[in-house]
């Protein structure tokens, strides 16, 4: 298909607890395309299960000639959106459906990318109720949601932190939302990632919470986050990251872009870089990470929009 104009329909909203921030993706989205001179559709996927049953008929509706899935979380971004689409012969950006069930599952992703060589905590899926008879690993460690993008439910425990010993079960945190967690080794050190855009990394951003650790409301509340892009940290740690993460996009077969996030011990070396996740529906808001990393290769915010709808109509019917 030519460089335009296309019918897009621009697939946002759902009801995962990235909600809003799925908004904020799309609206940003849909105006890029409109000054850019396509023919845009806005679909929110509603609020509900309930809302989100009239999704085929919406984008039936809408005829397009390529959906933006600017869905985070589920239903969007874990191969059930991706199985519809691919279902009613729908061309869609961002990954298809066997890489979204690996990817939004961070247990699976290790298990698809440690047997390679990247380098990932260990660690272990525990069920929540264990964490209230005794720790699942030695203090600090993580406890993360398996499939929560955003750093949704992220806890860490340490030992003069308030969560008790053994954890207790009244106590705020992920354990009373979620019946199983991630327990990873709490890794010191410098919150970092890299966006891929097709077969390229571009950059590498260190984020610098100006309070706690780089949570929820730290990645989409103004101000209180710094990003540094480029990243201050050694030619050697930055290279390792972009090939890293260029790596990970290859071996789970995602398309479109997509965002490595990295934890990187800075007393350590090479020995202290790790891989966390792998985010193949990054976030498209003014405060997103993507879009600033394009930026800084030269690349507007309208020119990375039409770069990954047109990956996405050259990986027509080729999405893994």
């Amino acid at each position: 298909m030519s460089a335009g104009p296309w019918k897009v329909a621009v697939l946002m909203g759902g009801w995962s607890s990235e909600r809003e921030v799925s908004l904020s993706s799309g609206a940003g989205i849909v105006k890029a395309l409109e000054e850019r001179g396509h023919t845009v559709t806005a679909v929110d996927m509603g609020a509900t299960p309930a809302e989100g049953r009239d999704l085929p008929a919406k984008l039936l509706a809408a005829n397009p000639d390529v959906v933006f899935n600017a869905l985070h979380g589920f239903p969007g971004e874990d191969g059930s959106v991706q199985g519809l689409m691919d279902v009613m012969g729908i061309t869609y950006t961002h990954s298809g459906l066997t890489t979204s069930v690996i990817a939004i599952d961070k247990q699976l992703t290790k298990q698809h990318l440690v047997p390679h060589g990247i380098p990932m905590p260990g660690g272990r899926v525990v069920a929540s109720e264990e964490l209230f008879v005794a720790d699942p690993l030695p203090r600090p460690y993580v406890v993360k949601p398996v499939n929560e993008g955003s750093s949704v439910g992220v806890a860490i425990v340490t030992t003069e932190g308030n969560y008790g010993s053994p954890i207790g079960r009244e106590v705020e945190g992920p354990w009373q939302d979620f019946d199983e967690l991630l327990a990873e080794p709490f890794i010191r050190g410098r919150e970092l990632t890299v966006a891929v855009l097709g077969d390229k990394a571009l950059a590498v951003t260190e984020l610098k919470p100006k309070s706690g650790f780089y949570d929820y409301d730290a990645k989409y509340t103004d101000g209180l986050t710094e990003h540094v892009c480029p990243a201050d940290v050694p030619q050697e740690i930055a290279d390792a990251m972009l090939a890293i993460a260029l790596r990970a996009h290859k071996l789970l077969g995602c398309t479109g872009t997509s965002r490595s996030d990295f934890r990187w011990d800075d007393e350590r070396g090479l020995e202290g870089l790790f891989l966390l996740e792998v985010n193949t529906q990054p976030g498209m808001t003014p405060l997103s990470l993507v879009p600033e990393q394009a930026k800084y290769m030269g690349m507007s915010y309208g020119e990375l929009v039409e770069a990954i709808i047109a990956d996405a109509l050259a990986a027509k019917g080729d999405k893994g």
